[in-house]
């Protein structure tokens, strides 16, 4: 017999198959012919769409938590998450409340997907990829293993990151009062592309197809169509003609 709590303020659509132990809270709407697993619990007000797949032990929906001494405060109310038609989310992930996350976009294993985030339709989030908070990203992006993108980062369209890509957004790090206001993440532009293990300092562009190195840190701008590589990087190369996006 299966344990679970399903609220009777929620409302679920034809064909929803919910696993044990399950939790699924008041007004929270699912679509139709969606697989909820074990052990996923679904917060309050969450939107699921229709052919959504939600593996084990995964929470939607999550309310953010502050440290005594964090920078955010918890007096913002935040829209429900919503996740979008023919999703697939992995076992172990995270999705907090103001989240969307468009169609047909995967989200694997223990990965966490914080607060007011925007991600694209047919966009893949690696195991273990972190995305922080207030980040938009595109439609048609690779984010790979155990990326760390960080706060107030904007990915645009068919963007690649490779595994174990690092993202920072205080150049002052965490010293001094001038920092407050003046936290900056990256920018990606369309089809801009970043090797493993790179690192991406506070506030840097990558603009059209650039591409940084494996290993590289960027500390400057990555000018449009160029490959830059080193620590610190500079550029090394034009990408070539037959990797540009509009040759794809």
């Amino acid at each position: 017999m299966k344990m679970n709590y399903i609220s009777s303020k929620s409302k679920l659509g034809n064909n929803v198959e919910v696993g044990k132990f399950a939790v699924i809270e008041d007004d929270v709407v699912i679509g139709e012919n969606c697989i909820i697993g074990h052990n996923v619990i679904i917060h309050k007000g969450t939107i699921i769409g229709n052919n959504v797949r939600i593996d084990d032990n995964t929470v939607i929906g999550k309310e953010p938590m502050r440290s005594v001494n964090s920078i955010f405060k918890d007096d913002k109310e935040f829209e429900p998450c919503k996740i979008n038609d023919e999703c697939l989310i992995g076992a172990g992930v995270i999705v907090y409340i103001g989240s969307k996350i468009g169609n047909k976009t995967l989200v694997a294993d223990l990965a966490v997907i914080r607060e007011d985030v925007t991600i694209g339709e047919r966009t893949i989030i690696g195991k273990g990829a972190t995305i922080e908070n207030f980040c938009k990203v595109g439609s048609n992006c690779k984010i790979q293993t155990n990326v760390y993108l960080t706060a107030y980062s904007e990915v645009e369209d068919y963007v690649f990151i490779a595994p174990c890509v690092v993202t920072s957004n205080d150049n002052y790090a965490a010293r001094s009062k001038e920092r407050f206001g003046k936290f900056k993440g990256v920018t990606i532009k369309k089809g801009g592309r970043i090797g493993a293990g790179a690192v991406i300092l506070p506030g840097k562009i990558i603009h059209e197809d650039g591409f940084a190195a494996a290993g590289s840190l960027v500390t400057r701008d990555i000018e449009k169509a160029k490959i830059v590589a080193g620590v610190p990087a500079k550029i090394f190369n034009d990408v070539p003609k037959e990797q540009l996006l509009e040759n794809q």
